[in-house]
């Protein structure tokens, strides 16, 4: 019998996983060669390091053993030299945070876990950070079951969270990060309904945030460990704190807050995901993330049912450019790059947008976060949206960063704006074009449907 597949053929899943929005709009930016988009979180074309990753893959082809090793199947659990090189990464990076937090301020708390917490054989390579925050949900939550989010957050996590049929709590965010007394007062609320036991995770962007661009502090991370020890004791297990670090090494000068693993009880509770691909080369697709005992395991065997393994060229490419010095190099040029286009935006956005709009420069990453007057509404189907498209200018509508929770309204007159992959003529030309749609806008009043 022939026949589409409707609604009544596909799985639960299937069903209710939805068009991401962001999905529109990259296709709209494609389909108007005319249009600046300062939408899309691409990392800056003219940087990618393509003479070095051919150099690279050169000298792996012209050897016959690496050839042949590096065009086999790997491990499931990814390539052993890069899973040792990464726990090196991590753990440094936390040495390094957790001796500045100490020396800023004696007795903050911050503490080095045994080398035994970043040990490779808790490392998992994967098909960039997306698949290693996927596995992790997958491997924790059932449909029905509750994860706390940053009020924002980074909107691809709500895709996933939507699909495995999670139920969104939204949490209050500064600019040092969520706000523990949110959180507590979230947790309070869920214990009070009778739900405490569907909590299974709290999932942040710490590190100069998608979509913000803000960083969480040390005090805030401490402080939201404590809130979770105590709820943990209630539940008789962890609350997973799945820390998305996907930025942490792009920030424009050294330095940043310990990871979540520093904190009491951090390598029993803590998912650190990362990936080499915003850094590096976002078409290498290479991921990471650092498990506890058990729940490695677990997200191992999932993988094992994605792909059998994350692409083995691309870590032996990895793995060299690490090894090589070749990825630090490129680093220092990409931090450069974005500091400069960061430093083009601020001042397109201080010398053009109109004083009712609240905004602060990132010191890292690659994104704005625009706030303005609440009688504003920045979203799909608001007067500045259209204004903006008419203008040829396109930008992330805020809401979107916003997981759908029944407790709170979703905000509609925030804006992301990014100067990833801009030229210095775009970001400039495009934030004027923005700036002049808003001014527009508000001499009209400001209010639009969204």
């Amino acid at each position: 019998m022939g026949g589409t597949f409707q609604n009544a053929v596909l799985s639960a899943k299937g069903r209710r996983t939805e068009e991401p929005p962001i999905g529109w709009l990259m296709n709209l930016a494609l389909s108007r060669p005319g249009l600046i988009s300062l939408a899309a979180g691409f990392t800056d074309s003219a940087t990618l390091p393509a003479a070095e990753t051919r150099t690279i893959a050169e000298r792996i082809l012209n050897r016959p053993r690496s050839a042949r090793a590096a065009l086999q199947y790997g491990s499931t659990f990814g390539l052993d030299e890069l899973r040792e090189i990464t726990a090196r990464r991590i753990y440094e990076l936390d040495r390094q945070a957790v001796a500045a937090a100490e020396e800023a301020s004696p007795g903050s708390g911050a503490v080095l876990p045994a080398k035994e917490a970043y040990a490779p054989k808790r490392v998992l390579i994967t098909n960039g950070s997306q698949q290693l925050l996927y596995l992790a949900t997958e491997a924790l939550c059932d449909p029905g079951d509750i994860a706390l989010l940053e009020d924002p957050t980074y909107f691809v996590f709500l895709g996933i969270a939507q699909s495995f049929g999670l139920r969104c709590r939204g949490v209050a965010t500064g600019p040092q990060g969520v706000e523990p007394e949110a959180l507590e007062a979230a947790l309070d609320r869920i214990e009070r309904a009778g739900e405490l036991d569907r909590v299974k995770l709290l999932y942040l962007v710490s590190y100069y945030q998608n979509p913000t661009g803000r960083s969480a502090s040390w005090e805030a991370k401490r402080r939201v460990a404590e809130v979770l020890a105590r709820f943990e004791r209630k539940l008789g297990r962890p609350i997973c704190v799945l820390e998305d670090a996907a930025y942490r090494e792009m920030g424009f000068a050294p330095g940043g807050a310990p990871s979540m693993l520093c904190a009491p009880g951090g390598p029993e509770r803590t998912v650190y995901s990362g990936t080499y691909s915003k850094p590096f080369a976002t078409g290498l697709r290479i991921g990471f993330g650092l498990l506890p005992p058990g729940l490695f395991e677990t997200a191992g065997r999932l993988k094992n049912n994605h792909d059998f393994g994350t692409a083995n060229f691309q870590q032996h490419i990895l793995a060299e450019a690490l090894r090589s010095g070749v990825y630090d190099a490129h680093l220092e040029v990409l931090r450069r790059r974005y500091a400069r286009k960061a430093r083009w935006m601020a001042r397109a956005i201080a010398a053009n947008f109109p004083p009712e709009a609240e905004w602060s420069p990132p010191s890292g990453g690659m994104y704005f976060w625009i706030r303005w007057p609440r009688r504003m509404r920045v979203g799909p189907g608001s007067r500045l949206f259209r204004e903006a498209l008419a203008s040829d200018v396109l930008y992330v509508p805020g809401r979107f960063c916003y997981a759908k929770d029944e407790t709170r309204k979703i905000p509609d007159r925030e804006m992301r704006l990014s100067f990833g992959n801009a030229t210095r003529r775009e970001i400039e030309e495009g934030t004027a074009r923005l700036a002049a749609a808003a001014r527009k806008v508000l001499a009209r009043g400001g209010y639009g449907k969204s």
